[in-house]
């Protein structure tokens, strides 16, 4: 396991790179777009909350997207899932362990991963590979898992993206993990917000009175 974004994944600035290793390069734009909306939602007193998060700024990859619920510290079910996700299982995941989706001998290293992403917490990448067999092609996947909190303010809500190359066939696919990468998120740097001038509010705007008889004239003070 590397504990670096540098090489693929994403650098210490957040920046996520290409990775040759998948076929297709259209199936890292997803995970893309879920990391940069989860980063624009980072502020200085943390991570974001599962409350923040709104279907509207994901609407573009929402096929591939899915929300987890901690159960245990190494176990986490879906809550939402996308239609890609049910396609790649041949069943609605809804309330499903995300081990579902790995080879038994894969489900003890995902268990690892995901009890750092929530006590670190971290963000964690993973590359994905199911075997051909049985007539079924080979089909490479790419995951991500961003933390988030809950309403309480523990962190026990993850936002995911799962996103394959390849043909699904109708049979269930389990994945074994080629490569997992992991980041704190204390080394991801919150966007920097311009600084908003105060506004009057409600407060009454200040007016300037002319003689009885003259017209009254209203001075109103804009924000830029």
């Amino acid at each position: 396991m590397r504990n670096f974004f540098g090489n693929g994944f994403g650098s210490n600035s957040g920046k996520i790179v290409a990775m040759d290793r998948f076929d297709n390069g259209r199936s890292l734009s997803p995970i893309r777009q879920a990391e940069a909306y989860w980063t624009a939602l980072l502020t200085s007193d943390g991570i974001p909350k599962r409350s923040q998060v709104d279907p509207r700024g994901l609407e573009n990859i929402l096929e591939y997207t899915f929300i987890l619920e901690r159960i245990t510290p190494r176990l986490a079910r879906f809550r939402v899932a996308g239609s890609h996700l049910n396609k790649l299982a041949g069943m609605e995941v809804r309330g499903m362990p995300l081990t579902a989706f790995f080879e038994p001998s894969a489900r003890s290293q995902i268990s690892d991963v995901l009890e750092q992403v929530f006590a670190k917490p971290a963000i964690a990448g993973f590359d994905l590979v199911s075997a051909g067999k049985l007539g079924r092609a080979r089909v490479q996947a790419r995951m991500i898992l961003l933390p988030l909190k809950s309403d309480l303010g523990d962190v026990s809500r993850v936002l995911g993206v799962l996103v394959s190359d390849g043909a699904i066939s109708a049979t269930p696919r389990r994945f074994t993990i080629q490569d997992t990468q992991l980041r704190a998120v204390s080394d991801v740097q919150a966007p920097k917000r311009p600084k908003r001038q105060l506004s009057t509010g409600f407060a009454e705007a200040p007016q300037e009175f002319k003689r009885p008889g003259s017209h009254l004239r209203l001075v109103v003070s804009r924000d830029d």
